[in-house]
């Protein structure tokens, strides 16, 4: 990883030597952990990517069920949105890393299969949970942001002729993302420092590589100290590009009608 090479390299080793480095407090021991803790990150960013785009297509699933009040699917989904948004992550967690292999050994002795559930990647479980909790919270933002929606412009949309799926598309959806996107990149946020707690299912991500290497020299402050500054540097980049996004996804009104505003307003 890029970052990692250059913080490993002489000069930053060269700088660590000028931090002090005391018995009770190490300034220089926050910073010696942070290229070994780097080299993590991408498992971080994967359960945080991951989690967070199989969510929103779970939310969307969710928001649409709940709006058309599917009479089936409905229920179910109440009761499943109410059990997440109700029980802690790290529950949810649990629930997934235990419950999905014995589902799959039941599978295999009930239809003969042969699912080899020690070839399945903890991270894999860590992200079937992220994604059903992030689901859970993003569903009801998006369903707020779907009934945002002028209800004019979907008339509108239906008297051209176009189906149920042409109006989701081309007019809900890209309405309802301008409403949602700064909810969302909140979640996204959250999501990031939920991934913290992957480490209880085995999966070792910037947090459980701090609590190793805390546990090698019991300096454990310093360590998570160090963590703290690389989730604080990685939020605040997922909060620039969010910026970035609502920037992109901003309507303005074009400059010629603006000079048509002001000619009649000179008018009146």
């Amino acid at each position: 990883m890029f970052t990692t090479y250059i913080l490993t390299a002489d000069w930053y080793e060269e700088l660590l030597k000028l931090l002090p480095d005391g018995k009770l407090f190490s300034l220089r021991a926050v910073f010696d952990a942070i290229p070994a803790i780097l080299k993590t990150l991408p498992v971080t960013l994967l359960l945080t990517l991951g989690g967070a785009f199989f969510g929103i297509i779970l939310a969307m699933i969710f928001a649409v069920v709940k709006i058309n009040r599917t009479r089936i699917l409905y229920p179910i989904q109440s009761l499943f949105v109410s059990f997440l948004r109700g029980t802690p992550l790290l529950v949810q967690l649990m629930l997934t890393y235990f419950g999905i292999p014995l589902l799959l050994k039941a599978i295999n002795q009930k239809y003969g299969t042969a699912f080899n559930i020690n070839a399945i990647p903890a991270s894999v479980f860590a992200i079937i949970a992220f994604a059903f909790n992030e689901a859970a919270y993003a569903s009801e933002t998006i369903r707020a942001a779907i009934l945002s929606v002028d209800a004019g412009e979907i008339e509108a949309a239906r008297s051209l002729g176009m189906t149920n799926r042409q109006v989701y598309l081309r007019v809900i959806i890209p309405n309802a993302a301008v409403v949602a996107t700064p909810t969302l990149i909140n979640s996204l946020i959250g999501l990031t420092k939920g991934t913290s707690l992957a480490f209880s299912a085995g999966v070792v991500e910037v947090f459980a590589k701090a609590q190793a290497i805390g546990g090698s020299d019991y300096r454990y402050f310093e360590r998570f100290i160090s963590v703290s500054i690389i989730y604080w540097i990685v939020n605040i980049v997922i909060e620039q590009i969010g910026r970035a996004i609502e920037k992109a996804m901003d309507i303005k009104a074009p400059a010629n009608l603006d000079k048509m505003e002001q000619a009649q307003g000179g008018r009146i």
